[in-house]
């Protein structure tokens, strides 16, 4: 482990007003979000939508980082070269997504543990030599009758800790993400306490695990109530349960925070994190986003799987992302 090399690229992504693209849906996920407008999901329609963010002009001055998924990261654009080329070209950091998805939890109905530490430490040296700086794994917290449990969140903690673990040891900076999820009918204060509870048992397991928080970034939702639920969302409170959750819970060595979009539209996510980052400025580590969803939804239905939108679907883009970043800042 080199804290130095892990600290830096850390502060990088989250320094300049800017923040991470999340571009690592699985297969399964990107093909849900392209039939839902129409689009068949190949391969080739699937690179084709990602080519669209890689290679915006422009993308730099917006976003620090772009996480791919295992199928993009050995990709080329459209114009025949390597993603992680054209990213490192533009002074953007490549990372990788490497949890193997949330499965259901053996003797745990309705909660979820994700797969892939075994093989794990030759996956992150092969994604290293491909240009991978950092890495992110997502951990999936249900709230529902008598969930989560404390072994559900235990374990998703501890998977968490031992993929940061097998990260450092490469100079890969981990992204830890334990996502309290939007699905169920809980209100804002019970999603408050099991964040709550769940951050704090990932930050005693990553001690634990000798983590240097230095070297890491987190990556948490915001405290929302579920969406069956009929409660009010009022964008100040959300923020304000929010900042209170990791004023008392993140670590001040921890360089910064990314909030996951997690359900949200683009512009309630955007809202919300700029009210967020407006009671952060004083906060020991940075505020910032790495939005999926909440940044490519404008682009994906402008393009509509039509070469000839794809320009269209970039000027998109690139005006959503300067408005997160400005709501990053606290400046909208």
């Amino acid at each position: 482990m080199d804290k130095k090399i892990l600290n830096a690229v850390a502060k990088k992504l989250v320094a300049d007003g800017k923040g991470i693209l999340a571009s690592d849906s699985s297969v399964g996920s990107m093909t849900r979000r392209l039939e839902k407008v129409g689009i068949e999901s190949t391969k080739e329609t699937r690179m084709a939508f990602r080519d669209i963010f890689i290679t915006s002009e422009g993308l730099e001055d917006y976003i620090t980082g772009v996480i791919l998924f295992d199928e993009t990261i050995r990709e080329y654009s459209d114009g025949g070269d390597l993603f992680t080329k054209i990213l490192l070209d533009k002074g953007v950091m490549p990372g990788i997504k490497v949890d193997k998805k949330a499965w259901p939890m053996a003797n745990f109905p309705g909660e979820m543990l994700a797969e892939g530490l075994d093989g794990l430490r030759d996956r992150l040296i092969e994604y290293k030599n491909m240009g991978a700086t950092f890495a992110k794994w997502r951990a999936v917290i249900t709230i529902g009758e008598g969930i989560p449990t404390d072994t559900c969140i235990n374990s998703n903690a501890e998977s968490l800790a031992r993929y940061a673990a097998l990260c450092q040891e490469v100079d890969i900076v981990p992204v830890v993400e334990p996502e309290v999820v939007m699905d169920g009918s809980h209100d804002m204060e019970r999603c408050e306490s099991v964040t709550y509870s769940t951050l704090k048992k990932v930050f005693t397991k990553l001690t634990e695990h000798r983590i240097y928080l230095g070297g890491m970034i987190l990556k948490p939702n915001m405290i929302l109530p579920g969406k069956d639920s009929k409660q009010k969302i009022e964008d100040d409170k959300v923020a304000e349960a929010t900042f209170r959750v990791l004023n008392e819970v993140v670590p001040d060595e921890v360089p910064g925070v990314v909030f996951l979009s997690g359900g949200q539209s683009a512009d309630d996510a955007t809202r919300r994190l700029n009210l967020i980052a407006q009671r952060s400025v004083e906060a020991p580590w940075e505020v910032s986003f790495s939005f999926e969803r909440a940044l490519q939804e404008d682009a994906l239905n402008a393009w509509e799987g039509k070469k000839e939108n794809v320009e269209k679907a970039k000027a998109e883009f690139i005006k959503r992302a300067k408005k997160v970043c400005s709501a990053r800042k606290g400046e909208l």
